[in-house]
Order: structure tokens, then C-alpha cells, then sequence
């Protein structure tokens, strides 16, 4: 008997999503876009299979904001083993090198404060990160060694959580483009003995943090019917931006693509959220492109535009 193939439904809205451990992101956002039968989904920052936690997955009109959150800064909880290191940084490759570890806490100390503020990294081969149009984990794969420019980043907050025997759980905070299992090795060439990390949990993004996201599990658990309850609105990726709230005349223009008349003192390219007064609908972006006048950016395609 042939399979019935479920309707596509238009839902916009945010999953916070406690993203389970042997899942890629992308295998992550289809199970949880298959729950939903949604018709437009999308996730927020790649986490590897070995990674687990906040994964911010977006649905219809929010996938035009996940940009936002691609560039936000990043909180980790990162399980790191010292005086092993392995082809990939992590617990999934192979051992290349063992050493043995004999730094006192104090050096480890001064070894996270050494790698807080401003640093270097070179991005690992290991990476999905693009050389002449194929990732740099294909050629890693055929043994394959590229060179790569090293990039700033930068730790906010490097904190130990604990430590004992060869392993050391360490929170992080960081900018966007930071890599952790290369934060790791480097640590650990610093400490004389390598290392590799065997855990990494996502913590928070762009001000969400994982104590409000749910598993896949708890999706299940709720009716189908039910599920868009459990979303975060659209607007909830912006509220880092300004808002402006447009009258009758105005928003009707604005949804037409028009540019509208700004409040004074609206710096020219600042960005605002934009809703209709009447109704407190989100509109979408504007920009302040010219003195006096506010322009669409991306707009959503809400009720309120029929």
C-alpha cells in the first residue's frame, strides 16, 4: 500500500532544540521539520554529530532572520582530554600522538587565561569550511593537507568547571567562527601534551540558552495540533534591533515595498523591527538608508499584509 504523503504546512515560528548526541544538525532539522510537516525550516549554526545542545531551528518567515543568529556569539560546555591527540580534535578520529600529562592546575590556569581575549586560530582540516568549492573534510579525508590562513576570534569567558586526572570540562564564550576542538589542541600544545575533546555541549546563542530549549522527545511527547504552541514567534531572533510601529497609511505602504517617513533621530543604515500599530503584527526589517526615511529590508509575509 502506498504511502500517504501528509500536506506541507506553512508555519513560521523557533524551536529551541536540545540537539541530541550521533545527530548532524541537518539530520536534527529534518526529524524535527517531519514532526512539524513543515513546509520551510532551517537551522541556526552547524553542530557536529559529537556535539550536543542548543540548536535554534527556524520555520517559514523566521528563516529569513536565521542570519542573525549565525553571526551571534556562542556559549559551550567543552569536555577535554588531555595528552591525546587525533586526526579530527575530537573523540571521533583516530590517535595520532599520546603524551603524558604532568601540568599542575596553576598552569592550566594560566593556560586558560592565556587563551582568553582576542586569539588565532587555524581552522581545522576537519571542517566544512569551502577550498576551491569542496570542504576542507573532503581532502582531509584523502589525506589531503591544506593551508589555511590563521583567523581572529575571540574568547569572552574561559572558565574551569572542573578537573581531574587527565580531563578538564571548561565553559566557554566566544565570537562567532571560534573552534573549540582547535581551542582544545591548542591548549593542550600549550600544556606540552595535546589534546583532543570527548564532549561538547552548546549552552547559549544570540541570548537563548539551553535550559529553554526542549529535546526531540518532548516534541513527540506533545499533539500534533498542539506543536506550534511550543514555538518562539518570529520576531524573537530581533529584539537585540530597535522597534518602530507604523500607522494605517504607512504600514500599507511599507508592505508595498515603499519607503515610509522615519521618526528624528533615526541614524541613517540603523536597522529597526517593524510592526503595525493597530495591531502589534511584525512587519519585518527597515533601514534607514536616507535622512527622513525609513526602507523595507525583508519583509515577512503575515496576515496582516492580506
Amino acid at each position: 500500500m502506498a504511502q500517504v504523503r501528509r500536506p506541507k504546512l506553512n508555519i513560521d515560528g523557533v524551536l529551541l532544540l536540545d540537539k541530541p548526541l550521533g545527530f548532524s544538525s541537518n539530520g536534527a532539522l529534518q526529524k524535527v521539520r517531519w514532526l512539524y510537516t513543515a513546509a520551510k525550516a532551517g537551522h541556526t549554526g552547524v553542530l557536529d554529530p559529537l556535539a550536543t545542545g542548543l540548536l535554534p531551528v527556524c520555520f517559514g518567515e523566521a528563516t529569513k532572520f536565521s542570519s542573525f543568529l549565525l553571526d551571534a556569539d556562542k556559549g559551550y560546555r567543552a569536555t577535554v582530554c588531555f595528552g591525546v591527540n587525533t586526526t579530527t580534535g575530537d573523540s571521533e578520529g583516530e590517535v595520532v600522538q599520546q603524551r603524558p600529562v604532568s601540568f599542575s592546575l596553576d598552569a592550566l590556569q594560566a593556560v586558560i587565561a592565556r587563551f582568553t581575549g582576542d586569539i588565532e586560530q587555524v581552522p581545522p582540516m576537519y571542517s566544512a569550511l569551502k577550498h576551491q568549492g569542496k570542504p576542507l573534510y573532503e581532502y582531509a579525508r584523502q589525506g589531503i593537507e591544506i593551508e589555511r590562513p590563521a583567523r581572529k576570534v575571540t574568547i569572552f569567558k574561559l572558565e574551569l568547571e572542573s578537573f581531574s586526572g587527565n580531563t578538564a570540562v571548561i565553559n566557554v564564550l566566544c565570537s562567532k567562527g571560534t573552534y573549540i576542538r582547535t581551542l582544545a589542541q591548542d591548549m593542550g600544545e600549550a600544556l606540552g601534551c595535546g589534546a583532543h575533546l570527548t564532549g561538547l555541549r552548546r549552552t547559549q546563542t544570540a541570548g537563548f540558552r539551553l535550559e529553554d530549549a526542549l529535546t526531540i522527545e518532548q516534541v513527540e511527547a506533545v499533539a500534533a495540533e498542539a506543536r506550534t504552541g511550543l514555538l518562539l514567534p518570529v520576531d524573537i531572533l530581533l529584539t537585540h534591533l530597535p522597534e518602530v510601529a507604523l500607522g494605517e497609511e504607512n504600514f500599507a505602504r511599507f508592505m508595498h515595498g515603499q519607503a515610509v517617513p522615519s521618526q528624528a533621530n533615526h541614524v541613517i543604515m540603523s536597522r529597526f523591527r517593524v510592526y503595525r500599530e493597530a495591531t502589534r503584527e511584525f512587519l519585518g526589517l527597515a533601514e534607514v538608508r536616507e535622512e527622513g526615511f525609513l526602507h523595507p529590508s525583508r519583509l515577512v509575509v503575515a496576515k496582516a499584509a492580506a
